[in-house]
């Protein structure tokens, strides 16, 4: 290819010229005076929030993979059903699940067998009885005033705390005890014998299409409102800007040059915005080390961006701050004399901006009755899709807010002032409310997915919470009775019924059948099952129980003279007998309960004169309580109860349903994130808000000086922020509905609306910039004196 002379140099020195442009607008946003810096802080005040939370985001993967790396660490689950042999390098644990005031409370009860037992991670020597090593989250709470009934049930003297590596997160509540004896309880399911800690089993989860979608629409819908505050805020002061351009137009400069040098005003702004994210960024990383959102915690060291992402979001700020001044500019004739944008502006045009929500459901289309069975959905399309019809909003939203303010008619004078202030800079009035917007129109479209996917990913434990509110699990050495006497005396305690019960099959070791075998009284087996009549010494087994598998098994063993072993395929070791019964003559067969309640209802039921005493060593106990839930802290009296009667025994409160983890901690990651963007979007907002202000001061001033009132002036600017936000969120509401609809279908779950939700997310975006437009009024009144209009 022939290159003529001169041509080179003349491109380089157009690039030299272009760069140039770019520095100058630089210079002026740092050495412009007071005007100049003031602008320049207030878009990196902006730019640098956005970048912030940016950095925060791109941090959540590496933060979950610790706490996903942490937690395996210190995994003491073998998933053997055989056990492993006492050694010098053996430990025992005993895995203790608490809960104080609805916060999960992780307990485990070391027993070392040997000098080279595994001690776990965070943990320097194991304590010994009647001490404990604890978290520094658990040894605050157990110092203060609040967590005085933790400490009854907790009383081992803190000889320690666990290190950072040993826990999943900074307010996580956690510890581990001295213990011994354990190794004969080994048989009780939660003891177990190991020699490492450790997820034996690593392995990645089987991927659920469905999830994968929602974690691809959480963090698109989490992500927009961030870019759409970061492009509104290199805009701030768009007004005296362009009158610093015209008297660049007056000196010499010609359009394009003029141009580069706004953008490069916009550069400075977004570059020093990426120092002030930076700082940001390390003041909320220590703080979300003393944070807890929605029983979700982590440590600072945990949120370190991913360097790739990082580097991106330096490269993409910058680049955006340039792209977006010079597209807003491309409309704004600049001339020596004046900006013209005071003349009305030609009618913005309807077709391209809704070509971008229609190329948005284009792209989701294709996927529609996917649901789970049809493979993964693409994550390019759904990406993509999404950020169109997100973005569908930031486009449609100044066309709307532009239409109806033309027509908007009379009214007392503080209306008239926000209808000409809206019909003169519709434009600036859209981005403050574009944000919000998109923020509630993703909110309410994840809200739809959520809801229908829910029943997915919820199930039923079968556990009636009328008549039952928790469960105590004994160990064999526990008489029933005399633990259900001691939860008998705790006010608030309106029910106690208790049994006990043991595993029973055809053989010794790997039954054929097998089925439980459970003692109580006469009257608690009468509520497991119908009794034509009860005395002690009778032994029933039910039958009829359609929800049971075990009913058939129940029903073969239950033969008069069958002999039958307890605990069998789970006796692991001498010190755990496997002990022979006889079905005794005269068991008789009998329907269970019409109303359970997950007591027992299924298998062979006997009084305790059917068995003999050398089968109670092999039985484990179960109290149920019936709780007045009215009684403050009725809860925390009833585990400090079963604390007391032995530190093995497990209390559970009673739920009707469980939630799929993985969905849960989507679902709670939606949560973390959307209390950040909102955050976000109030500081953004008000930062915009007082910028706007700064610029209408000398107009505030002249209103004021000519004898409008100060609260005229003050309503005139709830309704500048009222219209938009009505119409925005109007708009973020249709597209909202639309979007749900749209991955309803896509993940083939029958269509519904759950308008509590929608109500509820519009209206938390209007109480959002109803309180920063409260903050900004006293601001407002400081502005509104006659020295606004001194200058020089």
């Amino acid at each position: 290819m022939s290159v003529r002379r001169g041509q080179l140099p003349r491109e380089r020195s157009r690039a030299w010229g272009r760069a140039a442009d770019l520095m100058l607008g630089v210079r002026f946003a740092f050495t412009g005076g007071r005007e100049g810096w003031t602008r320049a802080v207030l878009t990196a005040v902006g730019v640098g929030l956005g970048v912030a939370l940016l950095l925060l985001t791109t941090a959540v993967p590496n933060a979950l993979d610790v706490r996903h790396e942490r937690e395996a660490a210190r995994s003491d689950l073998t998933f053997s059903m055989e056990p492993m042999p006492k050694a010098d390098d053996t430990l025992v644990v005993a895995r203790i699940y608490d809960e104080f005031r609805d916060k999960d409370v992780r307990g485990r009860a070391l027993d070392p067998e040997g000098p080279r037992a595994p001690l776990p991670p965070g943990v320097d020597k194991f304590p010994t009885v009647g001490e404990m090593v604890v978290s520094p989250a658990l040894k605050k709470l157990l110092a203060s005033d609040s967590g005085a009934l933790l400490r009854e049930r907790l009383p081992d003297r803190i000889v320690g705390t666990i290190a950072e590596e040993g826990l999943i997160g900074s307010a996580e509540l956690a510890y581990y005890r001295g213990a011994e004896g354990l190794a004969e309880h080994i048989s009780a399911g939660s003891i177990e014998r190991i020699d490492r800690f450790g997820d034996p089993e690593p392995g990645e989860q089987e991927a659920d299409p469905v999830l994968i979608l929602l974690v691809l629409v959480v963090f698109v819908v989490l992500l927009m409102p961030v870019a759409v505050f970061i492009a509104a805020a290199v805009r701030f002061g768009g007004e005296r800007r362009d009158r610093r351009l015209a008297a660049l137009r007056l000196v010499g400069s010609d359009s394009r040059m003029t141009r580069r040098i706004a953008a490069g005003e916009a550069l400075a702004g977004a570059v020093l915005g990426l120092v002030f994210g930076a700082a940001f960024f390390m003041v909320g990383r220590q703080l979300a080390g003393t944070a807890e959102v929605y029983r979700i915690s982590v440590f600072p060291s945990y949120l370190n961006p991913s360097p790739l992402l990082a580097l991106l979001v330096a490269v993409a700020v910058p680049a955006a701050a340039v792209l977006v001044t010079l597209f807003a500019l491309r409309g704004v004739v600049i001339e020596p004399l004046g900006v013209v944008r005071a003349g009305r502006p030609p009618r913005r045009r309807l077709w391209w901006r809704l070509l971008l929500p229609v190329a948005g459901l284009a792209m989701l289309y294709p996927m529609i009755g996917n649901g789970r069975d049809n493979g993964d959905f693409n994550q390019y399309l759904v990406t993509g899709g999404v950020v169109l019809l997100l973005v569908g909003v930031t486009a449609l939203l100044p066309w709307i807010v532009e239409s109806v303010v033309a027509r908007l008619g009379s009214g007392g004078v503080a209306w008239q002032l926000a209808v000409r202030r809206l019909q003169m800079s519709s434009g600036t009035a859209a981005r403050m409310v574009n944000g919000i917007a998109v923020a509630v129109a993703g909110a309410i479209a994840l809200q739809m997915l959520f809801a229908g996917v829910d029943d997915d990913y919820t199930k039923s434990t079968g556990q009636n919470v009328s008549q039952v509110q928790m469960s105590v699990g004994l160990p064999s050495e526990v008489p029933v009775a005399a633990a259900a006497d001691r939860f008998r005396g705790i006010e608030g305690v309106k029910g106690v019924t208790g049994h006990s019960e043991v595993y029973v099959g055809d053989q010794p070791h790997d039954p054929v059948r097998s089925t439980f075998l459970k003692v109580a009284d006469c009257a608690t087996l009468g509520d497991m099952a119908e009794l034509p009549s009860c005395q002690d010494g009778d032994v029933f087994v039910v039958q009829g129980n359609e929800e049971d598998s075990g009913e058939e098994d129940a029903v073969k063993l239950a033969t008069p003279g069958r002999k039958l072993y307890s605990d069998p395929s789970f006796g692991e070791g001498p010190e755990n007998r496997v002990i022979p019964w006889t079905v005794p003559q005269g068991i008789r067969t009998v329907k269970p309960h019409p109303d359970p309640t997950d007591i027992g209802g299924w298998g062979i039921l006997a009084t305790p004169k059917a068995l003999p005493d050398t089968l109670a060593p092999t039985m484990n106990g179960y109290v149920f309580l019936t709780l007045d839930e009215s009684v403050p802290d009725i809860y925390e009296r009833v585990r400090n109860a079963t604390a007391a009667i032995h530190p093995l025994a497990q209390a559970e409160k009673w739920s009707a349903t469980e939630q799929t983890e993985r969905f849960t901690a989507i679902r709670t990651g939606l949560f973390v994130g959307a209390v950040c963007v909102l955050a976000l979007i109030g500081a953004s907002l008000l930062v915009s808000q007082l910028e706007q202000l700064r610029e209408r001061r000398k107009l505030l001033s002249a209103l004021l000086a000519f004898g409008t009132r100060r609260s005229t002036l003050s309503l005139s600017v709830l309704w500048q922020t009222a219209i938009p936000i009505a119409l925005g969120l109007l708009l973020a509401s249709v597209v909202g509905l639309t979007l749900g609809t749209v991955l309803l279908k896509m993940t083939d779950t029958p269509v519904r609306v759950d308008w509590t939700s929608v109500l509820s997310m519009t209206g938390t975006g209007a109480g959002v910039v109803l309180v920063v437009t409260l903050c900004s009024l006293p601001p407002l009144w400081r502005l509104m004196r006659p020295e606004g209009l001194r200058t020089e």
